[in-house]
């Protein structure tokens, strides 16, 4: 069965826990999709509902789940004909993963350890990983395990976090894989390529398969004199990462380190795989770079201020394809129920907004849960598609609209937050999450009515005469 939906285009913004502005830990994705809309949901999966023999729709792939699953949050496909492609969630003992980035391979390591038809893909990793963890550093070895014993169709990246660690998986071949675990003082932009460079097959920050240095070694794999760069051992230097890739990384370095004079352009293959940022790093921040399409650059496709090869010359990171964006805080200065906190959007994030739902509930909002496989605007992701679409057919006008709605929205969620967070774990989650899901939805559809009433006026279909 072909893999339905989905194209190499996600987007990853990882900030360990001394890097972001309240010592949170962040690991955050757009997961996109192709041309064609694929709704999304906002769930939450309690032990009695998780599978106890999981079986993939797209390889086949099955065995025994564990019998004692935790509840964890989850964001898969309206429609299931295809699987449940889980994306992201938050469990009950408070740890994140995000699954998955597609990222690039090599004929070296494909001529030795090829894909497995049968193994497991991007529709299955959180679903039988993420409800029996409880640190990051287990969700990397859980998953290590799964890859050595059934293999894998394609290349990907996954993101572990907890309250104190925030980890990177990539897989490797069919059934190899590295992890790093990123610095408490570091952020990562990583598109679609092989991210991780220099790795130290010694460090306790490291975890990798068994045989993964002698694979290297046994095999003349490493084109490099001194150390192991994984990047360039495993993964692409291709002409589409220059276009597609590269710039994304780019992007997002010069906005978290705006003083640094790099000495690559948008195009280099070598971009730092860890990076520190000249300021603390907030959601807004996040957002905003997984949101972006080179604003205030000659690439931007919305410019009016450059050519028209400019405007399409390389790939945003906030498109149409944007299925959903997730932003998964585990936060250290609350009570343990508060802690977790999974900030949800659906839709073209250039006109959607990101709520930030506490992870340790009983249920989801109905307007993020159960929406639909055809249009119904009384749920969220296609209220947000819609504006996605009048946005981008009159930008310049309704661009300030979107700012100005976002910052108020951003606003009123953080002030309920911070209203919750006073209360302790007395306060009612549900209740909460379905104030926030009711300010969402009254702001989205806000902005829907204000595109539509300001961009009437300058309809095409007009005439100056009048009775």
């Amino acid at each position: 069965m072909l893999k339905p939906y989905r194209a190499s285009s996600c987007t990853t913004i990882l900030v360990g826990k001394n890097a972001s502005i309240n010592g949170a830990t962040i690991i955050s994705r757009n997961e996109d999709g192709s041309d064609t809309l694929n709704p999304q949901r906002f769930v939450l999966i309690k032990p009695t509902e998780q599978m106890r023999h999981y079986k993939a729709i797209i390889s086949g792939c099955e065995f025994d789940l564990p019998d004692n699953p935790q509840a964890y949050t989850s964001m898969p496909d309206a429609n299931t004909e295809f699987g449940i492609w889980a994306a992201a969630g938050i469990n009950s003992s408070n740890v994140a993963m995000s699954a998955t980035e597609t990222i690039t391979t090599n004929s070296r390591i494909q001529g030795l350890d090829p894909y497995n038809d049968g193994g497991l893909g991007e529709e299955d990793l959180v679903t039988v990983t993420l409800p029996y963890i409880h640190s990051a550093r287990e969700g990397v070895e859980r998953l290590g395990k799964l890859i050595a014993e059934y293999g894998t169709y394609e290349p990907n990246g996954i993101a572990f976090s907890d309250r104190d660690e925030v980890w990177w998986f990539e897989s490797i071949g069919g059934h190899h894989w590295a992890a790093v675990r990123i610095p408490d003082d570091a952020y990562v932009v990583a598109p679609n390529r092989f991210n991780i460079d220099h790795f130290n097959f010694d460090s306790n920050n490291t975890l990798c398969s068994s045989d993964l240095k002698k694979l290297i070694d046994d095999n003349n794999l490493n084109p490099d004199f001194e150390g192991y760069n994984l990047r360039h051992i495993f993964g692409s230097s291709s002409i589409k990462d220059t276009v597609y890739n590269n710039p994304r990384t780019w992007y997002g370095q010069k906005f978290f380190n705006p003083e640094v004079e790099f000495e690559h352009d948008y195009m280099d293959q070598d971009f730092e795989f860890i990076m520190r940022a000249n300021r603390k790093i907030t959601i807004e921040d996040i957002k905003f770079i997984l949101s972006s399409h080179y604003e205030n650059t000659e690439f931007d496709p919305y410019s009016k201020l450059n050519t028209e090869a400019e405007r399409h010359a390389i790939r945003p990171i906030g498109l149409n394809r944007n299925m959903n964006v997730h932003i998964l805080e585990i936060r250290n200065d609350v009570d343990e129920q508060l802690a977790g906190v999974h900030w949800v959007g659906f839709g073209a994030n250039t006109f959607n907004f990101i709520v930030p739902f506490y992870s340790q509930v009983t249920d989801t909002p109905e307007a993020y849960r159960d929406t639909t496989t055809s249009y119904d605007p009384t749920k969220y992701y296609w209220l947000a598609a819609s504006c996605g679409l009048l946005g981008d057919n009159d930008y310049d006008r309704a661009v300030d609209n979107y700012c100005n709605a976002e910052l108020k929205a951003f606003s009123r969620f953080r002030l309920i937050q911070n209203e919750t967070d006073k209360l302790g774990a007395s306060g009612n989650l549900n209740s909460v999450n379905q104030k926030l899901s009711d300010i969402a939805m009254e702001m989205q559809t806000k902005l829907m009515g204000d595109m539509v009433i300001s961009g009437t006026k300058h309809m095409t279909l007009k005439f100056s005469f009048a009775d």
